[in-house]
């Protein structure tokens, strides 16, 4: 078998519908590989998806700057490792972290996924089996305006069958005020029988960051998420080693060589590991480490419905998996790329997708309605 053809495809909502929020599922980059078999792999990349794109499509500059498309055509898509080796040596000059490793992210989950179905088996089962056929869900979500806002968000998602939900971001990190009356009204609309996450957005120094998460131990949070910089790896280290309440982070780290920094140098309890950010075969890598360092990992998803089959397949995998992350802002593009919904059940978990490869499919209408069409050369 053979790859014979490699798509990118964009997708974007219409500009009047794009706003000015932390959210990733407004566009998208859809990853097609063909084979000269029929077989065709599915991936997803969680980047900017016009780079990205560009990553994949540009043409030979030298032996170690090439775009990664082309250089996947002829090869055996069943040999996934030495597809990884090869474009990370090959785009050795201009890759290495961020968006070219996204962007590999991509074209592994669709490697996987004709893998899956060339062998006729969920992706969970060829990383190596299952240790979970259905995970607790937490509803991911970003905060309202002010507490009383988040208190009503926080019980719209607890009465459609959520145990935890998750706010983040704007308009936490204003005021110590704010910061305060967002927790606790998150609390309050979720109620003392259910979780509450907390994702701070990377908005505070050192020194604020541990002060919050003292301030935050009366609210019985189930953890406080990236209230650093992604890069503070110092400060990560500080908070980690006084904070009462576990801290996640890593969704923007991209490749094991990002991760081992902040596993090592950081110190967070917590793996957010996104596989639209680093594939199956990145990922499994990065997990190892980590749980190797006595941290539990959980996904980052935040974009499709490809992103969402890859982490259940991913964590189903993953021993220390306890929860998933199930973004709940409703966008076309979160909800119709892929025909399979993977909705929780009444008891508020989600079940792994049981067809081969991811166990999902392109709704081909929500894409052609949403693909950027390109003109001239």
């Amino acid at each position: 078998m053979k790859i014979t053809k490699v798509e990118a495809i964009e997708l974007r909502l219409a500009e009047s519908e794009v706003l000015d929020k932390a959210s990733s599922a407004q566009d998208a980059l859809i990853i097609k590989i063909h084979t000269d078999e029929g077989i065709v792999g599915i991936g997803e990349i969680d980047s900017c998806p016009r780079v990205a794109k560009a990553a994949i499509e540009a043409p030979f500059s030298h032996s170690i700057a090439s775009g990664l498309g082309r250089l996947l055509i002829g090869m055996n898509p069943l040999d996934i490792r030495v597809i990884n080796e090869k474009l990370y040596q090959s785009t050795f000059y201009y890759g290495r972290r961020g968006l070219v490793v996204q962007a590999m992210g991509g074209i592994d989950i669709a490697l996987w996924d004709i893998a899956g179905k060339y062998y006729n088996q969920p992706i969970y089962q060829l990383l190596g089996g299952v240790f979970h056929k259905k995970i607790r869900a937490y509803a991911s979500i970003l905060f309202g305006k002010d507490g009383d806002e988040t208190c009503e968000i926080g019980k719209k998602w607890v009465n459609k069958g959520f145990t935890a939900i998750k706010f983040g971001w704007a308009p936490m990190g204003q005021s110590e005020k704010m910061d305060l009356e967002l927790v606790e009204g998150a609390r309050r609309g979720v109620g003392d029988e259910n979780d509450v996450l907390i994702d701070a957005g990377c908005c505070w120094d050192t020194m604020t960051a541990i002060h919050r998460a003292k301030q935050f131990e009366d609210y019985k949070i189930l953890w406080l998420e990236e209230p650093l910089d992604q890069d503070n790896l110092e400060g990560y280290r500080k908070l980690t080693s006084v904070s009462r309440i576990p801290i996640a982070a890593g969704e923007g780290e991209s490749g094991r060589f990002a991760w081992r920094d902040l596993i090592e140098r950081g110190g967070i309890h917590i793996a957010q590991i996104d596989i639209a950010r680093n594939g199956f075969t990145e990922a499994a890598r990065i997990a190892d480490m980590a749980e190797d360092h006595g941290l539990r990992v959980v996904n980052h998803f935040y974009t499709t419905g490809i992103n969402l089959a890859a982490g259940l397949h991913w964590l189903a995998s993953r021993k220390t998996a306890f929860i998933f992350e199930y973004c709940v802002e409703e966008t076309p593009l979160r909800w119709d790329v892929a025909k399979q919904k993977m909705e929780i059940d009444g008891d508020g978990y989600v079940h792994v997708p049981e067809g081969p490869g991811l166990g999902v499919d392109l709704d081909e209408k929500t894409i052609e309605r949403y693909r950027v069409k390109t003109t001239g050369r």
